[in-house]
């Protein structure tokens, strides 16, 4: 996402919102391994609230993550 950064005197000059990412490892008990994932805040609520097992199983399932 891209837009505007304004100064106190309002000049405007390009600037991007990247993403809040995280390196972050991830315990699997199913699997019994640890997995390295580059995630943002939000998806490391939703692994927190729902478990990493239905998120990674789900992203499967999308094809968004490979082993």
């Amino acid at each position: 996402m891209s837009g505007n950064s304004v100064s106190h005197a309002n000049n405007k000059t390009k600037r991007r919102f990247y993403p809040n990412l995280h390196t972050k490892r991830f315990f699997v008990p199913e699997d019994g391994k640890w997995i390295t994932l580059k995630v943002s805040s939000t998806a490391i609520k939703t692994i927190n609230k729902r478990g990493i097992s239905s998120v990674l199983k789900e992203a499967k399932a999308k094809g968004v993550f490979t082993e």
